[in-house]
Parts: C-alpha cells; structure tokens; sequence
C-alpha cells in the first residue's frame, strides 16, 4: 500500500511538472519553464495583460524575472511555496510596463538645475514678470555668481498673458552679468540675453544659418532674443552640463523619475557621443536598472557603427536602436516644414512661410542611405507633410538597402497627409505618434493651421485602420513624463479651452495603452518579450491605482502609478 500511495504521488508530481515544463501552463496555453514554484504571485485586482489571446487575468505568477504562468488565481496559486512573495493587488490594477516611445532621458539628467517656465498645468507662469521671477528664484537656489550661466525650460509665449515673446531687452534688465537661455518648450530654441550672444558670438553680422531663425530688432539685423532650429545649435552647445561622480548619481535620480511614472524601458532621443560613453560607462559600473535605449545623433554615424555590435541589444541595460535624424522643427514653434504655409507667419513675421528643412533634402537621402548601408535603423524627426515627404523619398531610393524588416520610425508624425499614412503601412514605417499636442497646444494649431490640418493630429484612428504599429509619446521635457496623461490626450483629443482636436481620430482606451507597452516593444523589434504580460516575457509591470479600461475616459489622467516592477523587482517606490 505504502509503495503504491509513492507510486501516485510521483505520478502526480509528474503530471504537474508535465504541465509546466514546455508544453502547457496551468490555465491551458504554452508556458515554457522548469521550475515549479513562483517567486512572485500577483493577485487581488484587476490585470491588464495587453495580450490578444488572453486579454485579463486573476493572477500573474514570475519566476527569474519572467512571467511564467498568467490566468486564474486558484491555479497560479498552485505554484505557490514557503518562498513565494504574494503581492497582494488590494483592488488596484496590474499592466504592463510603460514603453518609452521618444523622450530625452538626458534631459532629465541635466535639468534639475533649471527654472520651470512653463504655463498651467505644468507650472505657474503666466506673463513676463513671471518668467523672470522664476529665474530669479532658481539663480537663488542654486547660488549663482556673476558670471554663472542661468537656464530656464518650458518657456512658452502661446501661455503668456503679454502677448509677445520675453526678448533680450527684458532679461538684461535683470540679468546684466549672466549669461542667460530662456528655452522654448519645443526644445528647438531659445531667447538669449546680451550676456549669451555674447558668449556664443551672436551679433548683428552673425547670418542666419540654412534652416535656422534669428528674430532681429525691427529696424536693425541685431538679434532680439528668439532663435530657433539651426540657430540654437551653438546655444544649446553652451549649456552647462554636471560634471563628475554628480553625472552617475542623476542618472540614477532621471531613472527613478522615469520609474516612478512607470516606465520600464526609456528612450534618450537624441545621444551625443560623450552621452553615449557616460551611459556606456554607468552600465559597467551596474547603475542601470531599467533597460535605456539610446539615439546616436547621425553627425556621429561612423562612431556609432563602431558600437552597433555590442549594443545592438542591451548589454548591461544599454541598448543603441539606431541613428536619430532631425528633418524638420516643432509645429509650436512654427518650424515644423509643411507643403502649405502657416496662417499666422513666421516666428519673425514673414508672409507665406512654410517652415523650412532643417537640413536639404539631398542631405537626409545621403544619411538615409549610409544608415541603412550600415545595417543600421533609422528614427527620424518629422513633424509636418513636407518633411515626411523628404524622408519618404529618401527612404523609396534606399530600400534596397533597408533590410527585410527596417521598421524605420518617423517621430512626431503630427501633420501628415492620408496618402504619407498608406505610404507607412506599405513599407512596415512606425509613426511615433505626440497626441500630448492635442491638450498643450491644440488651440494654437487650430489658429495657425486652420480647421482641417489640426484636426489631423497624431491621426492614430487612420493608422490603426490601416493596420499600421503606432506608438505614442511626450517627448518629455516637452511635455509631462506623465504616461496616463499621454493615454488621456489619445482617447480624449481636448484642448486646453476644452475644443475636441479631430474627434474622427480619437482612439479606443484599449488602443491608447498598446501604443505604450505593446507597440512600444514592436518599434524597438522586442514584442517578444516586452509589451504584454503574457507567458515567457519579462516580468515589467505597474500596479496603478485604477483601472483606465473602466474609469470616465475624461479621468484617465488622474490615474496614479503606485508601483513599478522591472523584470519583478520593485524599482519604484524604493
């Protein structure tokens, strides 16, 4: 008797290791793993899985940092032991990890010395007299001498009550001895003072660089303040950058920041090369704990080649995606490059302005095709149909050298035309959609473009239609890192005056979130083992505190992260 109750035991051990070891998990679908207990059960809540085949869950069980088995919780609780962590949902909801779609990591390394410029909800500057006294406050802060540089970000003169941008005039009377960088909330420009001319040699013989705005003094060629585009460039060069061990601590500070809105995976969109070896060296020192891609800017192609083997996938959590290219401005800023021209001028006043091309056509065909010639992948900056249009002809010259799968990612995608999105779906393209421009800066595009360009924003219901993977982001410091907010502004398309920016373009929830887990592993070529909590994919996950399927879309926004888990250990809170 007693060699047969062995006999049955061993038996049923044997079924249930069946069960689980490369043929079926617990609730019936494939489960690859050999392990019989979990380290991490979820349960107790809402799960979001993002997964087609199973789209909700009562309980999601991790083993080494990946999802091993997802389904009912009276069979994942079968993989529970005595070392089993229950993590206990308490009726809030479990998705999965938030997928980066474009933002600049190296921002938020680099700016918490800054003044925060921005206008409702973001910050609380509403006028020029507010602008200075926000940078009054941060030089007290952070103990400025004469001679210290002083930058502000977010500074958006669509939000201020005077009616016109702040100008040089305006900060020297504040600022004589500093040198001073108002940065415009596109991230393509700037008001400088007299003291930051100066320091990058800005005068009134200084010409207007190809592809760049300098807004003069009416009367005279001296600048006022406002540069954007190309024109920026030396400014943006002259910010001051931390320096030693303080470099590797922000890293760590921009990690938890990213992390504490549950994001997993992070984008720096555009890295230098110097960026590049700092990330590179926080790596081998072990300061990553969320997986960084990373952007090389295309003047640093062949460096960057150098490097794709080793970090063609992550290595140590670092991770080269491709070469960023920069076709055109910023819609907000008015540089954006459209095949029609804006309704209200130029930043400087000029009729009949279109924007212009950050760089000549024939330029970006050449840099399209050494990226690809390269085995390379290309993400490119384009904002308006003029741009696209560059970039789509350049790509059509070069698909003999693309690849069988280039996914090649055009970001923004704001201003597009139909025949461009069926162009995207015939070549396997990605528009890296910025629906945050609905909310932000909705009524100004309505005032410069007009009815029908605006409305067709981010026009994500058109791609989703065309079957096209679309991935949506806020290009943080340009907008909030908050991603339910992103997800707001895809469902709901209201304004800051409460317009609806194109109604016939807002998506379902459903849609919304996999343009930030799903579809964000699907641009970076990893849907198979981010994007969804499904068996076998690392265990990325966010508890937050409602479930955004179930709530009054209108609210979504008001949805808060209470954890994140990067392949199942608790990053955030620490």
């Amino acid at each position: 008797m007693i060699k047969n109750n062995i006999s049955r035991g061993a038996i049923a051990l044997l079924v249930l290791s069946a069960a689980l070891v490369g043929c079926t998990r617990i609730d019936g679908s494939a489960a690859p793993h050999t392990q019989l207990a979990a380290d991490q059960i979820f349960s107790g809540g809402p799960i979001v899985t993002m997964d087609t085949a199973q789209a909700s869950a009562e309980a999601v069980a991790v083993r080494d940092g990946k999802i091993i088995a997802v389904g009912s919780a009276a069979k994942i609780n079968q993989l529970k032991s005595a070392q089993t962590e229950m993590v206990d949902l308490a009726g809030n909801t479990l998705v999965p990890g938030f997928i980066d779609g474009h933002s600049h990591f190296s921002m938020a390394t680099t700016s918490a010395s800054w003044a925060n410029l921005s206008g409702a909800p973001v910050g609380k500057v509403s006028n020029i007299a507010e602008v200075i006294a926000e940078l009054q406050a941060q030089a007290k802060r952070n103990g400025h001498v004469a001679g210290d540089w002083i930058v502000g970000f977010g500074y958006d003169a669509d939000t201020l009550a005077d009616g016109r941008h702040i100008n040089r005039d305006d900060l020297d009377a504040v600022f004589p001895d500093n040198p001073v960088i108002v940065v415009h909330v596109s991230f393509h420009g700037a008001v400088l003072n007299s003291r930051a001319f100066e320091a990058i040699g800005y005068d009134a013989t200084t010409p207007t660089p190809e592809g760049g705005v300098i807004v003069r003094r009416e009367g005279s060629n001296e600048p006022l303040g406002l540069v954007m585009e190309t024109a920026w460039f030396p400014a943006a060069r002259a910010l001051p950058l931390p320096q030693g061990e303080v470099r590797f601590e922000n890293i760590k500070l921009a990690q938890e920041f990213y992390a504490s809105n549950g994001v997993t995976t992070i984008q720096d969109g555009l890295t230098n090369l110097d960026s590049f070896e700092l990330y590179k060296e926080a790596a081998e020192r072990g300061d990553l704990y969320l997986d960084l891609v990373a952007l090389g800017g295309s003047e640093d192609l062949d460096a960057f080649a150098a490097d794709k083997e080793q970090y063609a996938d992550y290595h140590k959590r670092l991770k080269l995606a491709g070469i960023k290219l920069i076709v055109d401005g910023s819609p907000q800023g008015k540089t954006a490059y459209f095949t029609e021209p804006y309704l209200t001028g130029s930043p400087s006043g000029e009729a009949d302005w279109r924007g212009e091309p950050v760089a000549p056509a024939e330029e970006v065909e050449s840099l399209i095709g050494a990226v690809y010639e390269k085995g390379m992948r290309a993400f490119v900056h384009a904002n308006a149909d003029a741009a696209v249009d560059i970039l789509l002809d350049a790509h059509k010259k070069h698909l003999d050298k693309a690849g069988d799968d280039p996914r090649t990612v055009i970001i923004h995608s704001q201003f597009i035309r139909q025949d461009q999105l069926e162009d995207y779906a015939r070549f396997g393209m990605v528009p890296a959609f910025f629906s945050n421009h609905a909310f932000f800066w909705g009524d100004v595009h309505l005032n410069n473009l007009g009815p029908e360009r605006a409305n067709f924003l981010s026009p994500m219901k058109s791609a989703a239609d065309l079957g096209i993977h679309f991935t949506n982001h806020n290009d943080y410091i340009v907008t909030p890192m908050d991603q339910l907010l992103t997800v707001w502004s895809a469902v709901n398309r209201v304004s800051r005056s409460g317009q609806v920016i194109g109604a016939q373009e807002r998506i379902s929830t459903e849609q919304a979130l996999r343009a930030i887990t799903l579809d964000g592993a699907w641009q970076y070529k990893e849907e198979q083992r981010k994007g969804s909590i499904s068996v076998g994919k690392l265990a990325d996950l966010v508890v937050l505190d409602a479930n955004p399927l179930t709530v009054d879309p209108m609210t979504i926004k008001d949805i808060q992260v209470l954890a994140t888990y990067k392949e199942g250990l608790k990053v955030y809170p620490q």
